[in-house]
């Protein structure tokens, strides 16, 4: 709507538009969304410590089992003279031990995540409920220009993320550090140096090489995930257009065309499972070559008398257990990269500003009801507001009118004057650059927008209809 004497040229006051945030990219590395994770999760920090203490005592019990293989194997190759009852009850109850620890382990494992399974999803229930209330909190204009699929599936994809980080950076690659630092830690103890060295040698290579390669194929998994899309998309099309597709007998020229995105998305598969048997074969190369050599040390070691035979046996068994985790180390740092994304995308909708926010300490609008016509009805009143969605198309300019309590008033106008934006800026769905709006004598501007809100009825021009009940 248009002030009589206003015009559509472009007007300085337009200058309160606001400024979209900073992509996610830019916004922040992984360590700052890390730390914004964690106030979620410290909410529960007993159950996380108690599910920390669960997780540990399963790892030692994990890390004693080749403990008690080392003396089941010695106790069965005895180099002194021990009667055959003893040769029996013996490893009867290193057997029961075995089985304990074995059984030990998996119980403290369940019950790490029967504990902590409240608190990830009481993590993920309070931050999508805060991304929720946010986006309410947000002005219409972001809700005009969002595309709800693409906001929906960010919250969706950020609550998932949220879990799966957690389950693999507190489920997979925590419990593995631990299990590294104590087998370490005894081999350096119990026996000289070199098991460590040759251990720490191959991890470190392992690592090294997981990542780089892991790195390394990532573009050929984004490019195969998009071709593949990109093949949907053409069936899809096909399918969807089907009566068009007979009408210009097209049928062969859509299955070529389908044909060909079928043909580049095989190209990138190939490649990807390519680069994949290539991590393979290094991360088997490097654990062969790190369990030859830890096994011909202890080889030496039992030649020379320095180890038993028992000895052999832990050693190939703690390397065994160590590298059976890092198999997963590919997938494992590449599900985390893409958790940290997705949930930096979620982060990036809390960080956008709010276009319009109560004053701090505003009032509730004071309107009092009355049950006589006319009193305690509110007035509207419009003083000199101006208002744009663009600075170069003035929608409102120098607008001034009043609506008397009780009274009835239409606005008339064309397409685009105006009319729906005047019960926008009413509603304060969005601020004006200029001027004010009173209701009852109050800018509404200092008051609560919920408080606004709660006096004024609409019945909106679209049916609007809920997936829910009547009742809703």
């Amino acid at each position: 709507m248009r002030h009589p004497g206003g015009t559509t040229t472009s007007d300085p006051f337009a200058t309160a538009q606001v400024t979209v945030p900073a992509t996610v990219a830019e916004s922040r590395s992984d360590w700052p969304t890390l730390k914004r994770l964690f106030p979620y999760l410290w909410q529960y920090k007993w159950r996380v410590l108690l599910a920390m203490g669960f997780m540990v005592g399963a790892k030692l019990a994990n890390v004693g089992v080749p403990l008690l293989l080392k003396d089941l194997v010695d106790t069965m190759n005895p180099k002194g003279g021990i009667n055959a009852q003893a040769l029996l009850v013996v490893p009867l109850g290193l057997l029961v031990a075995y089985g304990l620890l074995r059984l030990s382990s998996t119980v403290l494992t369940e019950l790490r995540e029967l504990v902590f399974s409240k608190a990830t999803e009481g993590a993920s229930r309070a931050i999508s409920l805060q991304v929720f209330g946010h986006l309410h909190a947000l002005s219409l204009r972001f809700h005009l220009e969002r595309q709800t699929g693409g906001v929906s599936r960010d919250i969706e994809r950020g609550t998932r993320a949220m879990r799966s980080l957690i389950s693999y950076s507190l489920y997979n690659i925590l419990p593995t550090l631990i299990e590294v630092v104590v087998v370490l830690s005894l081999l350096a103890v119990k026996f000289d140096g070199w098991f460590a060295g040759i251990a720490i040698t191959a991890l470190v290579l392992y690592i090294g090489f997981t990542i780089a390669i892991t790195e390394w194929r990532t573009h050929f998994i984004k490019q195969m995930n998009e071709l593949e899309s990109v093949a949907q998309s053409h069936a899809i099309d096909a399918l969807l257009n089907y009566e068009t597709v007979k009408y210009f007998n097209n049928e062969a020229f859509e299955a070529q065309r389908y044909d060909t995105s079928l043909q580049r998305y095989r190209s990138a598969a190939i490649k990807s499972q390519t680069s994949l048997s290539l991590l393979n074969t290094g991360q088997q190369l490097i654990i062969a070559v790190g369990l030859v050599a830890m096994l011909w040390r202890a080889t030496q070691g039992v030649v020379d008398g320095r180890m038993t035979l028992g000895d052999l046996v832990m050693v190939n068994a703690f390397m065994i257990q160590l590298y059976i985790p890092l198999g997963f180390l590919g997938v494992l740092y590449r599900s985390i990269k893409q958790s940290l994304v997705e949930l930096e995308k979620m982060f990036a909708l809390l960080d956008r500003r709010c276009e319009v926010a109560d004053v701090p300490g505003a009032p509730a609008l004071d309107l009092v009801p009355s049950s006589r016509k006319g009193e305690g009805a509110a007035s509207v009143r419009f003083d000199h507001v101006s208002f744009a969605y663009d600075p170069d198309r003035a929608i409102l300019h120098d607008i001034s009118f009043d609506i008397p309590a009780g009274k009835t008033v239409a606005v008339v106008g064309p397409s685009g004057s105006g009319k729906s934006t005047l019960a926008r800026l009413l509603y304060r769905f969005y601020d004006v650059q200029r001027g004010r709006i009173l209701l009852n004598g109050q800018d509404i501007s200092q008051v609560t927008q919920a408080s606004v809100r709660a006096v004024i009825g609409i019945v909106p021009q679209d049916t609007v209809l809920f997936n829910d009940t009547v009742e809703y």
